[in-house]
């Protein structure tokens, strides 16, 4: 049965990218707009929570249960504190900055792991240090003492333009959408195992997107998991293949079930709501979009 999705935003066409329950609202990025917005499903007020934000797109709430934000216009992960105040994290990747980070997902070891893409949209300031020679899920964590420094790790030497990013219930898997939306492009969804050094494994790919006689099938963006390992993915346009959708796959690998989108160009999910049991999505053309009771309860390591 398809889920049955309503409009509860949109901007006009501004891209809206990541997205982070808090326990009471949903909050989802406003990219172009430099502001991080909420939805509360009770009172159904839309608020803007952050300004001047210098294009966030995705957040993720880590285990110290501080907000961190992926600020692609400043090439940065920040730490977004409760008072309204931001703070950076580390920036350089064995002394070299890193590209522009997009979406990310925290551990329960304090670990943020994001994606690391090229952006068409130049970073702030002077353009004095050049893009990485690689696309790369990187990941980011803080020293053992208060005050250490944060770091910054790679961990998959293999992909070509990573998008979303998400972890298993249990931490042991790493799933990395690879999309380049090219003719000829690489469209895969990826399960990495974690190994004990932290490092990840050779891969198994979990779906590769195809392509047809109007053009190649749109591939995965965001990624978010339920509390039964399933993996939940959103993929495609109205150009080619399918449409838009989100796409269900088993722990194992197969696709369990595919629910259209009514419109949009689908870029980020996330569960919310009192119960977890609503599937919130974004949309790279401005739309919040939200199917409730859909029959999963969202992973949250709040």
């Amino acid at each position: 049965m398809s889920w049955s999705f309503e409009k509860l935003f949109e901007t006009g066409g501004r891209p809206l990218g990541g997205l982070a329950w808090d326990g009471e609202k949903m909050l989802f990025a406003d990219v172009n707009d430099n502001s991080i917005r909420s939805f509360n499903p009770k009172t159904r007020a839309l608020n803007v929570e952050r300004k001047f934000t210098n294009r966030v797109n995705g957040i993720a709430f880590g285990s110290d249960g501080t907000l961190y934000g992926c600020q692609e216009g400043s090439r940065r992960i920040i730490r977004m504190l409760s008072d309204g105040s931001s703070t950076a994290t580390a920036t350089l990747l064995h002394d070299v900055p890193h590209n522009h980070p997009h979406l990310l997902v925290s551990d329960s070891k304090g670990h943020l792991f994001f994606t690391d893409c090229y952006h068409h949209l130049l970073a702030s300031g002077p353009q004095v240090f050049p893009m990485l020679d690689h696309q790369s899920v990187l990941r980011l964590h803080q020293g053992p003492r208060p005050q250490s420094h944060w770091e910054i790790e790679r961990i998959t030497f293999d992909t070509t333009r990573p998008r979303g990013v998400a972890l298993s219930p249990d931490e042991k898997i790493l799933y990395v959408s690879d999309t380049t939306n090219e003719p000829g492009g690489l469209r895969q969804i990826r399960a990495y195992p974690i190994l004990g050094d932290g490092s990840v494994g050779p891969f198994t790919v979990m779906h590769t997107f195809g392509e047809d006689y109007r053009g190649v099938h749109r591939g995965a963006e965001g990624m978010c998991m339920d509390q039964d390992g399933n993996l939940f993915a959103v993929a495609g346009s109205k150009k080619s293949g399918a449409g838009p959708m989100v796409y269900v796959f088993a722990p194992s690998g197969g696709m369990k079930e595919a629910h259209p989108l009514p419109e949009g160009l689908p870029a980020n999910c996330a569960f919310g709501d009192a119960q977890g049991d609503s599937l919130y999505v974004t949309t790279e053309d401005g739309l919040l979009l939200r199917a409730t009771q859909i029959g999963s309860k969202g992973l949250t390591r709040l």
